[in-house]
């Protein structure tokens, strides 16, 4: 079931370690394989870029990416369940992209699950390509794993 935001203000903040309970409850809530507080904790104690999109107090989503030498990682990207399929997995893909061009990056590097075929359509509308696979690079469960489709944008 989806949420409908009436028209609101959002911005992008930082995620700070204080805002680690609500992010990982959404990542939670969100996959079968969720990052843990480890991972996320270790994402700011790096340095990478995670930001979290509110509308008011309201998480919609959040992304992780690490920046390279002339290209950025995309990293982690989640709407919340219930704001899925109204746009902001674009607006944040958009607000990386402004953010990877500023910092000197020419392209924009992801993977995404092959059977996430939702996300997939979504990168390719935002320029992505797909350039490679990674075998067995997430963990299906029951021991099992699934590859990783390789996604690049040139800014």
């Amino acid at each position: 079931m989806s949420a409908v935001l009436k028209p609101v203000e959002v911005r992008f903040e930082p995620v700070t370690a204080a805002d680690l309970d609500a992010v990982l409850q959404v990542e939670l809530r969100t996959y079968a394989h969720p990052w843990l507080r480890a991972n996320f904790f270790d994402a700011l104690q790096s340095g990478y870029q995670v930001q979290m999109l509110l509308a008011q107090d309201t998480l919609l989503g959040y992304f992780v990416a690490m920046r390279g030498v002339d290209e950025v990682h995309l990293l982690n990207i989640t709407v919340a369940p219930e704001y899925q399929r109204q746009g902001w997995a674009r607006v944040m893909l958009d607000a990386l992209a402004l953010w990877a061009r500023g910092q000197g990056a020419d392209w924009l590097w992801l993977e995404v699950r092959t059977g996430n075929l939702r996300a997939i359509e979504v990168y390719q509308a935002q320029g992505f390509a797909r350039v490679g696979v990674r075998k067995a690079y997430y963990p299906a469960g029951n021991g099992l794993r699934e590859d990783a489709l390789v996604m690049s944008r040139h800014l």
